[in-house]
């Protein structure tokens, strides 16, 4: 699923939301539902850039981990199975 908004334009949107008594026109003007609002607060809030940054990096090193642990149990599984049909296990 493509988001809209990047990492960084959401803490640029939660930095307006700080600075700005209006939060229902802020919401309207990026076109986003409270629930959004608030789950980004909760994921993003307090956060600068460079964190943002650093959180993305590590998120998409932990998806290339895990795939990679998944490739490996599979290779384990099929020489397992290999050496069991070999009568070897």
């Amino acid at each position: 699923m493509k988001q809209r908004y990047t990492e960084e334009q959401i803490i640029r949107i939660l930095q307006e939301a700080e600075a700005t008594p209006d939060r229902a026109g802020l919401l309207r003007k990026y076109e986003i539902s409270e629930w959004t609002f608030y789950r980004w607060r909760k994921r993003f809030g307090g956060l600068q850039l460079p964190e943002a940054k650093r959180l993305k990096q590590l998120e998409d090193e932990n998806v290339r981990l895990k795939r990679v642990l998944a490739d490996q149990l599979l290779a384990n599984q099929a020489l397992r199975e290999v050496l069991e049909k070999r009568g070897l296990l």
